[in-house]
């Protein structure tokens, strides 16, 4: 296999629309393990060759509720929900690993999906609303989607912008995150690959950059 450091940075320095967003995930846990990359496509291949849909609650049913792709309500923060091989393996995620799934095979069946980077949970929107892929692909309007945030979120402020969609880069820079923040509480010195490569991804925000390389230099630190 191609080293997936170097394929990684290779790949997220495209532009945002010519970033391949299943391979690019794949290699971020083939940081923590081996993966076949070709089998996890080939799988992506396998579910949307099943699927016949026309829009994005169609979609969510099929994977959601027939193929029983699901939220992994018992073991949130277990750094497998952050790999999409693994999610494709055990059929469970958390809310931005289980969309990109959507996607990607959305992606392959015809069926435009986009990511929808909600602060707290992570949606798919298309051009018939919303959905939930966390909670077996319920179907959100704007309003729904909303009434989400203010219940995970409670009075913190709403921003309509939260709705908007993001592309591979952000999506990618925030399985990152939520990897650095899994390994913060069970291992934090495996946290250094998974910050290294988000560091790795153009675009992040100057704050965001600075808070994770100071976090970078205090891992080194005790390594050393």
């Amino acid at each position: 296999m191609t080293d997936p450091t170097a394929r990684f940075v290779e790949l997220v320095e495209r532009p945002d629309d010519a970033i391949p967003l299943d391979e690019a995930a794949l290699l971020i846990a083939a940081h923590d393990h081996p993966v076949d990359v070709g089998a996890s496509l080939a799988e992506l291949d396998r579910l949307a060759a099943g699927i016949t849909a026309t829009g994005i609650a169609d979609l969510a049913r099929a994977l959601f509720v027939d193929a029983g792709f699901g939220g992994d309500l018992a073991e949130y923060h277990d750094p497998r929900n952050s790999y999409l091989d693994e999610v494709l393996r055990r059929r469970l995620g958390m809310p931005i690993t289980l969309s990109v799934v959507m996607i990607e095979v959305g992606r392959r069946c015809g069926v435009e999906c986009v990511g929808v980077g909600m602060p707290g949970h992570f949606l798919v929107g298309g051009d018939d609303g919303f959905v939930d892929p966390f909670h077996a692909g319920v179907p959100l309007d704007a309003a729904g989607a909303r009434q989400l945030f203010d219940r995970l979120r409670p009075g913190a402020p709403f921003v309509p912008a939260y709705l908007d969609p993001v592309g591979p880069r952000a999506i990618l820079a925030r399985i990152l995150a939520n990897l650095v923040a899994s390994f913060s509480t069970r291992a934090p010195l495996s946290a250094t690959w998974a910050l290294r490569l988000r560091l790795a991804i153009p675009g992040i925000a100057p704050a965001e950059r600075a808070e994770g390389e100071a976090l970078l230099a205090r891992l080194r630190a005790r390594l050393n």
